[in-house]
């Protein structure tokens, strides 16, 4: 997972972040049903549709729903700060 980067700049106080979520590699077990571990190589979710719609938690390439896919969350936060006068 990433980190977070803080950065502080003088000025007015206030605060903003912003939120990236992607989905890599799919983890799908293929073969627990037989006790075995299989997964189909699939390397990222691609959605089968538009944003919105049920078939865009469907991976177009390997078929899986979002959710088996690894999960990767990026953020960032920007604040600004003004040090109270000595």
């Amino acid at each position: 997972m990433k980190k977070s980067q803080v950065v502080l700049q003088s000025g007015r106080s206030s605060s903003t972040s912003s939120l990236v979520v992607r989905y890599w590699e799919c983890q799908k077990n293929h073969a627990a049903s037989i006790g075995g571990h299989a997964v189909d190589g699939c390397r990222e979710f691609m959605a089968s549709g538009m944003e919105g719609t049920t078939r865009a938690l469907t991976c177009a390439a390997c078929g899986c729903h979002r959710n088996f896919h690894r999960k990767e969350v990026e953020t960032e936060v920007v604040c600004e700060y003004t040090p109270p006068n000595s």
